[in-house]
């Protein structure tokens, strides 16, 4: 019988499936469509220390293989998120989920991460550093090894369970900003977030999202998170979460051999509700089919 389980950082899943944080809600959402419980884990939504509307709209733009998305951390804040959101999910997920944190400032991100580290339903706090330094000009917090240190240190040292560093690919090196985070005393690294995209309309010659650039996620971005998780699994000791691109039991197993513990599946909810659901499904087939017993022995295979 095929083993989908895996641990990370003591956290066991049934199966390394976990919708990508924006892209499932608070969960609870999806719950009318299938029993949610079949998940690995859910990264729930952004969520900041204060209420945002986000940016303006539109937010969204379409690409033949993937999306743009410029939504902004849209979210009613983390004293709204344990009070209501978490309450709702709990009422129909049994399992932990992944509480993904975002932040303006390294006070934002203590902040928050201190509250949901207290919070029964939160097992891993995954922590976006993608986000703006407001007092730094607005670089992004993962763009350099020592900012996004900084951060580490500081949310280790208002929790107690394990921290996973959400990173930016819009970087130069990201496996010198993976073992930073690691040295800081990271329990493990979550990547990769979206890339930097734009559209633009042809009639009115000006970009289609408001905000001008955005995220660009889908199945284009797969071979660059492949490339990044394989290059960060060479430089750290700890487990990594690999997200980009995910659409197919057969992705996983790719990712996986990359060096992935588990894996993030992100736009393909949007456009598939069942996406999370349908791969769980597939993938004792694709594990026989290429003769794996255990996901968890195939993890960093390609090395």
């Amino acid at each position: 019988m095929a083993k989908l389980d895996v641990n990370l950082s003591g956290l066991k899943l049934d199966n390394p499936i976990i919708p990508a944080s924006g892209t499932f809600g608070f969960g609870y959402e999806f719950s009318d469509y299938y029993d949610i419980n079949i998940l690995g884990s859910i990264s729930i939504k952004g969520t900041t220390k204060d209420p945002r509307y986000g940016n303006p709209l539109p937010r969204i733009a379409e690409c033949s293989s993937g999306m743009l998305n410029s939504v902004g951390l849209q979210n009613p804040g983390v004293e709204k998120v344990v009070s209501e959101e978490l309450p709702k999910l709990r009422k129909c997920f049994s399992k932990k989920v992944l509480a993904n944190v975002s932040g303006f400032s390294l006070e934002d991100y203590v902040y928050t991460c201190e509250i949901m580290d207290k919070q029964d339903e939160v097992g891993i706090l995954e922590v976006n550093i993608s986000c703006p330094n407001v007092k730094h000009g607005g670089m992004s917090f993962g763009t350099s090894p020592e900012s996004a240190a900084e951060i580490t240190r500081a949310v280790k040292s208002v929790t107690k369970k394990p921290v996973y560093m959400k990173l930016s690919p819009n970087v130069t090196d990201i496996a010198s900003i993976a073992k930073a985070c690691e040295e800081a005393g990271a329990d493990g690294i979550s990547m990769i977030n979206t890339l930097m995209g734009m559209r633009i309309n042809l009639k009115d010659r000006k970009p289609i999202l408001a905000n001008k650039a955005g995220g660009f996620s889908g199945s284009a971005i797969l071979p660059v998170a492949l490339a990044m998780v394989y290059k960060v699994y060479e430089a750290v000791n700890i487990p990594i979460i690999g997200m980009g691109g995910i659409t197919t039991a057969e992705d996983v197993v790719e990712m996986m051999l990359a060096g992935a513990t588990a894996v993030e599946v992100g736009a393909a909810n949007l456009t598939e509700p069942y996406a999370c659901k349908n791969i769980i499904e597939e993938l004792p087939a694709v594990m026989e089919k290429y003769k794996i017993d255990s996901l968890e022995s195939i993890i960093g295979g390609a090395h």
